[in-house]
């Protein structure tokens, strides 16, 4: 019987070793592809300045913050925070190395994030991001952003076998839409609404938009803008010229120069609800899953450390939530079937205590060679044993007298029960 509550806190993942198996591959594979797409991996801490943090939140992620707070410090006091993301934390480690960093920097940060969400499946107020971005000093060429999406688009690809959508966007556009209905006043309110649109029934956006006292004519047309989507010419016949619609066609281009065509789509939907976002901005979905909503995003951010310097480091970002795709993978059957694993590669099952010397010695052998290697040490009967190696091992081999006078043993593959010989 328990003698306290042991069951992790609402809002946390916790895994078996067999499903954390499963994790750590699709980890390893995302880490894999921004590697080979060039990016340099950093780690940077968990806990931050509030004025570091709090300098570029915004929004809803400000309110779902975690304070620190230090036993003689009350709420109030409290002038550390756990980080919410990559970004911010990465904005702050450009600004103190940038003397001894190569621009444009290409980077990677995996690692745990913290927001006070409210609880739901699939929302974790500890989860893992997978994210990739490039920084300019000064400048940063409007091409990197089709990069970065380009190898954010691959890692998904990496271990998703259903097609993925990127929905693209660009937040200097649907400013410019909003400043020629004259309704840039109440931007922040519409950007809200926009980014909570897919979300809610189209009356309740069209109510929304009508709650801002704007004219009937122009609810109209920011109801037409938002639920625009398709190729550039389509977006271009809504008739706004401006400098966002330009960058939307130059990235667009790129996208297809870089194996993306039919693979993206321009979307008024998309806007991002993070405020430090400047320019591009894009959500990845699987179409044949539309329930699942945005399964990883984006965009560009040419201000994000205008907070902490004078010097101007333009950026690019996408990031991969893991926790809570993993967890709608496995909701949905999209785990695929390799990446179903035991946690390690190998179990050596010794027959007898006087084999264990043996036993140690091909385990070291193995473990050379980069197999994750179990020595089997309990006396139960060789039944007991091998259901245990095959609960946490992909493949077991039996030592006994006949093996060492050999010198040859076999190994079991657990799944497919076929076996093979090895020299010891």
């Amino acid at each position: 019987m328990k003698k306290i509550n042991t069951t992790p806190l609402s809002g946390m993942q916790e895994l078996l070793p067999s499903t954390q198996a499963i994790f750590d591959n699709i980890k390893n594979k995302i880490e894999q592809t921004y590697r080979l797409h060039g990016f340099q991996h950093i780690e940077t801490p968990t806990i931050d300045r509030n004025e570091v943090l709090f300098a570029k939140a915004g929004g809803d992620t400000e309110k779902q913050i975690y304070r620190v707070i230090k036993t003689e410090e009350s709420a109030t006091d409290s002038t550390e925070s756990l980080r919410f993301d990559h970004t911010v934390p990465l904005a702050r480690y450009v600004v103190e190395h940038e003397s001894e960093l190569t621009f444009p920097f290409r980077v990677t940060q995996i690692g745990r994030n913290f927001r006070g969400e409210r609880a739901q499946k699939g929302r974790f107020r500890e989860f893992y991001q997978c994210d990739v971005d490039i920084i300019g000093r000064n400048e940063l060429p409007l091409v990197y952003d089709a990069q970065v999406i380009a190898t954010f688009y691959d890692a998904l690809k990496s271990f998703l076998d259903t097609p993925v959508k990127v929905r693209l966007n660009n937040r200097k556009f649907v400013s410019g839409v909003l400043d020629a209905l004259g309704v840039s006043d109440k931007s922040a309110e519409i950007y809200s609404i926009i980014d909570h649109a897919e979300k809610v029934p189209a009356e309740k956006t069209e109510a929304a938009l009508r709650e801002l006292n704007l004219p009937d004519d122009t609810v109209v047309k920011i109801t037409t803008f938002i639920n625009t989507h398709g190729d550039y010419d389509m977006i271009a016949r809504l008739g706004y010229e401006n400098t966002g619609l330009a960058e939307l066609k130059q990235v667009s281009e790129e996208l297809e120069k870089l194996g993306l065509k039919g693979a993206f789509e321009i979307d008024m939907k998309i806007v991002r609800g993070l405020d430090y976002y400047t320019g591009t901005v894009f959500e990845t979905t699987l179409p044949e899953y539309p329930s699942l909503g945005s399964i990883g995003s984006g965009g560009r951010y040419d201000n994000l450390a205008s907070n902490y310097t004078d010097q101007k480091f333009p950026g690019v970002g996408a990031s991969i939530g893991l926790s809570r795709l993993f967890y709608v993978m496995q909701e949905n059957g999209l785990i695929k079937a390799d990446n179903t694993t035991a946690p390690i590669d190998v179990a050596i099952i010794p027959m007898s205590s006087d084999l264990r010397d043996a036993a140690y010695k091909l385990a070291s052998k193995l473990r050379a060679e980069g197999k994750s290697t179990d020595v089997v040490l309990t006396d139960k009967k060789l039944g007991d044993m091998m259901k245990y190696a095959s609960k946490v091992a992909k493949s077991g081999i039996v030592l006994g007298e006949s093996e060492i006078e050999s010198k040859t043993a076999k190994v079991k593959d657990f799944t497919t029960g076929e076996q093979t010989e090895i020299k010891l």
